[in-house]
């Protein structure tokens, strides 16, 4: 099969485009045909050699890639015949692999696609959808909010507006550039800005009101979080969930202090890692958040913006979504 892999950590050109031998499922494993793979921030800073959070650094020479989706092609001892040809998709959790014509992952880590969600859309879902629905256990939004989700063209931002959207809320979505903006409006929004200009904040007040947001989502840390903060009303709730900015720096989060907090009347909380595991009673649980994804998806109530690249350009996907040159969740197709 042709795989990408890394020999060497660092740059986005070390990802090579090879023929590698065909993986063999173990016991209680599949082997997927690949369709669609996708492509995470957290690839990028395990390729550059940067560990983050509990994922370990692979071993070299590795095949990078945690989301598949495709038609699983093969099955190993102990696995129901009912999965040979089905339409699945699955986070292949800390085990690499994706960027690949066939990755092998545990069957119980599958999820039968239903006919209406393509495969590109499922590995939306099953990663950056997960991520987003944990987010959302945190929010309990209604006609009666008005919600602001920066960068709103991405992969999670994306899938927040479509959902606030959902729930009946005003939905504000701010992103950089016109192409963005563009697709935020499309996605539903009901007012798009660009904040790579000036007076993006002030476009905000002038239709809604001086400090008019009640939750703030937020994955973009730096100075843009910070200014975003000056919009939330009191009782708001910001909801911090990267540093897309910097995303190889703890350093952009954006942590308004204790004392900031109580003299803005706002309340700010990270919502990713530790504290969503604990809000879904622990890791094991993260599958519950895949079916609500999914069962979304299902339903046409969020539709991932996806920005496709060949397998072979894997290394061009790196470099555009490290320069956020992408549109929603980048997924390879092999």
């Amino acid at each position: 099969m042709r795989a990408i892999r890394l020999h060497a950590f660092g740059h986005a050109d070390n990802l090579r485009y090879e023929r590698v031998p065909d993986p063999e499922p173990g016991p209680g494993q599949v082997r997927i045909a690949v369709v669609a793979a996708g492509v995470h921030l957290i690839d990028v800073a395990l390729r550059e050699g940067r560990r983050l959070g509990p994922i370990p650094l692979p071993e070299l020479p590795t095949v990078p890639g945690r989301e598949v989706a495709g038609t699983v092609d093969a099955l190993g001892e102990g696995v129901h015949p009912q999965w040979l040809g089905r339409r699945v998709v699955a986070h292949l959790g800390q085990a690499p692999g994706g960027y690949a014509e066939l990755a092998v992952t545990d069957v119980e880590r599958l999820h039968a696609l239903p006919p209406r969600v393509s495969e590109d859309h499922a590995v939306a879902m099953i990663g950056t959808g997960r991520t987003t629905m944990g987010i959302l256990r945190f929010a309990d939004l209604s006609p009666a909010d008005t919600v602001l989700v920066l960068a709103a063209a991405g992969g999670i931002g994306s899938l927040l507006v479509q959902y606030a959207r959902h729930r009946g809320a005003r939905v504000v979505g701010a992103a950089g550039g016109p192409d963005k903006v563009a697709a935020v409006r499309e996605v539903g929004a009901d007012l798009a800005v660009d904040y790579t200009g000036g007076g993006w904040t002030d476009r905000i007040r002038e239709k809604f009101g001086d400090r008019p947001v009640t939750h703030l989502f937020e994955g973009v840390g730096g100075r843009l979080g910070r200014t975003a903060l000056s919009l939330l009303a009191p009782g708001g709730v910001h909801l911090s969930y990267g540093h897309a900015s910097s995303p190889l720096s703890a350093e952009a989060w954006t942590a308004p202090s204790a004392e900031e907090q109580e003299r803005l009347g706002i309340t700010s909380r990270s919502v990713v890692g530790k504290p969503m595991f604990d809000r879904i009673g622990g890791v094991e649980n993260l599958r519950v958040l895949e079916e609500e994804a999914m069962e979304l998806a299902a339903a046409g109530v969020l539709v991932p913006l996806v920005h496709h690249f060949p397998l072979a350009d894997a290394a061009r996907a790196h470099r555009a979504l490290e320069k956020r040159g992408t549109l929603g969740k980048v997924v390879l197709v092999p």
